[in-house]
């Protein structure tokens, strides 16, 4: 499943986009604007991860936790419960983390993601939803670690390259570096959606 947030940027671009991505299992698509949010996923070991999904969803994250609905709020519950019983459950970890990435709790999905990436630390879509989590926190330093670990780990990872571009332009104001993560995934993934909105960020950087 993915995270998917799009955010208004700073330093003379008009709007920019800074997503999260997590592969949970199969998890299920379904359209949204203008691309994909799913549910989170089961409570089971995570299987090796593949490479990003695109996706940009308007609207800025608010600035405090959002209310779960009773259903979101039962499966933290129970969530909450299993890693209490069982700390070493990564999947848990990792599904909560996503339940307050989604209820915008940021400070509570960072330590949720921190928890399951102790014991399996080698997951590139986690490692970037955790980064758009501190970014949401104003940590930018940390999220923009996060991202080049993540890219490191998985060099076609073009949520994580992306993700890095919105950073050094909006938050640490270096359009240099913006442009070279976006020329790059340009360079290893064309096609992709992520490919066509770093044109468009590259555009707006020459403006």
């Amino acid at each position: 499943m993915n995270r998917n947030i799009m955010f208004a940027l700073a330093g003379g671009l008009a709007a920019g986009f800074l997503a999260g991505y997590f592969a949970f299992g199969s998890g299920s698509q379904e359209a949204a604007r203008p691309v994909v949010a799913a549910p989170a996923g089961p409570i089971m070991p995570a299987p090796s991860l593949g490479g990003a999904v695109p996706g940009a969803m308007p609207g800025a994250m608010p600035a405090g936790p959002a209310l779960p609905s009773a259903e979101v709020q039962a499966r933290i519950n129970r969530l909450e419960a299993t890693v209490l019983a069982d700390p070493k459950n990564y999947g848990a970890w990792f599904a909560l983390g996503n339940d307050y990435f989604d209820t915008h709790q940021h400070q509570k999905a960072v330590d949720a993601y921190a928890k399951g990436l102790a014991i399996k630390p080698d997951e590139p879509n986690v490692i970037t939803d955790q980064g758009v989590m501190y970014r949401d926190l104003g940590q930018f330093d940390k999220a923009l670690a996060n991202f080049q670990k993540a890219n490191k780990l998985d060099p076609n990872h073009v949520q994580s390259l992306f993700n890095m571009g919105v950073v050094y332009s909006a938050d640490l104001h270096k359009p240099e570096e913006a442009a070279k993560a976006w020329n790059k995934i340009i360079a290893i993934a064309p096609g992709s959606e992520q490919a066509a909105q770093a044109r468009q960020m590259l555009s707006q950087l020459k403006k």
